[in-house]
């Protein structure tokens, strides 16, 4: 009996692309904190954010604008902490997109630790069980913040007005 011969599924990312990639590292290091998907996650924030300040400067036409060097801001991932190099321009009017002024948390961190209150950790078990997972430091009221700001909403949505129905 001949047994059919499975197809390997072509690959979305060359095999030759993500070995330049791991450069003679363990595949399994990628994961861990500061490793390759960190390092690629600082990478494009990076350059979205250079592309946000080119197409703030280009829509200034005659505007006397310059880029003006790099501040640093460390933000918090769903793998840990990430310093990013945010670009800066001489009139300070940049105003970022991907990663706001004040924004410490990246997209996405918030509805983590909203899906944790869902079921049923509280706001000190959330906190622990971020710092034991992602190595990161966040505060019970913090985590009561960001469950807070959901609430709200939720409770709002509950207290609209239904349609009736036929």
């Amino acid at each position: 009996m001949k047994t059919p011969m499975t197809r390997r599924k072509a690959p979305t990312i060359p095999d030759e692309m993500l070995d330049q990639l791991l450069s003679g590292a363990s595949a399994s290091t990628a994961f861990d904190q500061g490793g390759l998907l960190d390092q690629l996650k600082k990478a494009l924030a990076e350059r979205a954010l250079n592309a946000e300040m080119d197409h703030h400067l280009a829509g200034e036409g005659g505007a006397r604008n310059s880029r003006n060097g790099y501040g640093r801001k460390s933000v918090v991932t769903d793998t840990g902490r990430i310093a990013l190099d945010i670009p800066r321009d001489r009139q300070g009017s940049f105003d970022r997109v991907l990663i706001a002024k004040y924004q410490r948390r990246f997209p996405g961190f918030d509805e983590k630790i909203v899906s944790m209150y869902a079921r049923g950790m509280s706001t000190r078990e959330i906190a622990g069980h971020l710092e034991e997972l992602y190595g990161i430091e966040v505060s019970p009221d913090l985590v009561s913040t960001v469950t807070d700001a959901v609430l709200d909403e939720i409770a709002t949505w509950q207290a609209r007005p239904l349609a009736p129905t036929i």
